[in-house]
């Protein structure tokens, strides 16, 4: 699976989906939708959707990935989690076919949400894009709106080189005269959104130019208005389209996120003396956003535990960092993370000092046992140290 190989897992092709979905009875055609793609803010945004359509009092499906703790977090409807027996059934009456077909992890997944969101009749479901759009397993549901946050240079190995092309992948996920909303105009890309979508004869939104009242939610991270924006700019269409939603339902939905979809590792805030956050962001645009908000927070001494997976372009990242910190460099317990003493020499050319631990549990327990109550520990680098932490 992607998740723990990296590119030998990645699929570039919808064959193998097309005819699970046929084998399923095409289970996409069984209920409405919402498609979220892009590079930084999709999870937070997928989240706030399904909560505001939860308070609506609307039966809501929720794909997402990756997964923190459980793989069942991948698939819920109203916040709960597929059942391990919904799992375990749907594996054994499938076995034959994903052994002939030779389905990716992602794929079977991919299936399995769209099966179990058609036999529990879902009014809606909110389906986040796993790696790009236009070739992503995702991407033959015919959505009621689709959704692009933003973009940046990740995954570049599959998606290409430069804003540009990584937009165009992210495009394919536009269809024919379905609203698309873009969550952020960027100068780089934004021409490739307005050629597609006028080529497909679509209507195309820009939510960050989108004049509202300022709506609170329950994710902390100032960054959150960015995404607060794409899922009221997604709600007003959808209202468009006879969904019931009223404005205290909206507030609600966006004050209750954590509540209604157990979301977590979005500037999760741990204990408060000393204070410790952590946040899966893990490029150079999602932690420019996570460490501009580290600057607002006021401390005594700054310890960052620090662990990548192999695939990042360090410098890009290494360089974004605080050098007044002391660094805690480990290895998320995956194949995929990159060993530490290769992340500590590298941070060393950055002048990011610190030293090396065997795990993340360790290099957090060291943190808290050096940390006095008037400092500040930041855990990221990588959506796979979050998942390592008691959350």
């Amino acid at each position: 699976m992607y998740q723990r190989q990296g590119p030998m897992a990645f699929k570039k092709d919808l064959t193998n989906i097309l005819a699970f979905s046929k084998e399923l009875d095409f289970p996409d055609k069984k209920f409405n939708s919402i498609h979220v793609a892009g590079t930084n803010g999709k999870g937070s945004t997928s989240h706030m959707l399904a909560s505001i359509l939860q308070e609506a009092g609307y039966k809501v499906g929720l794909y997402t990935s990756p997964h923190l703790k459980d793989f069942r977090e991948r698939i819920m409807v109203n916040g709960n989690l597929i059942s391990e027996q919904n799992v375990v059934d749907f594996v054994i009456d499938h076995r034959l076919f994903l052994d002939r077909q030779k389905l990716s992890f992602f794929e079977m997944t991919v299936g399995l949400a769209f099966d179990f969101f058609a036999n529990e009749k879902v009014d809606i479901a909110i389906i986040e894009v796993g790696l790009g759009g236009r070739l992503d397993s995702t991407n033959i549901i015919k959505p009621l709106v689709s959704l692009i946050t933003n973009i940046g240079l990740d995954h570049t190995q599959f998606l290409g080189e430069t804003e540009a092309e990584i937009a165009y992948e992210k495009a394919g996920i536009i269809k024919s005269g379905i609203p698309v909303v873009i969550g952020e105009k960027q100068k780089k890309s934004f021409s490739v959104f307005q050629e597609i979508a006028t080529k497909r004869n679509t209507t195309l939104y820009v939510a960050d130019e989108l004049i509202m009242k300022d709506y609170p939610t329950d994710l902390l991270g100032d960054y959150q208005a960015k995404n607060v924006k794409t899922a009221v700019q997604a709600i007003q269409i959808l209202r468009q389209n006879n969904y019931k939603i009223s404005e205290d339902q909206l507030l609600k939905g966006l004050q209750n996120v954590i509540k209604n979809t157990s979301l977590k590792g979005r500037w999760q805030v741990l204990q408060i003396h000393p204070k410790v956050v952590c946040d899966t962001a893990h490029n150079s645009e999602g932690l420019t956003l996570v460490l501009n908000q580290l600057k607002n927070e006021i401390y005594k001494n700054l310890h960052i535990i620090l662990g990548v997976v192999n695939d990042k372009d360090l410098d890009s990242i290494l360089s974004l960092f605080p050098k007044e910190a002391s660094y805690y460099f480990c290895k998320p317990n995956i194949p995929r993370g990159l060993e530490a003493d290769i992340l500590k020499s590298k941070a060393v050319k950055h002048k990011l000092i610190g030293e090396v631990y065997d795990s993340v549990g360790k290099a957090y327990s060291v943190a808290l046992n050096n940390a006095d109550i008037e400092d500040f520990i930041y855990i990221g680098g990588s959506t796979f140290v979050v998942a390592e932490l008691p959350l």
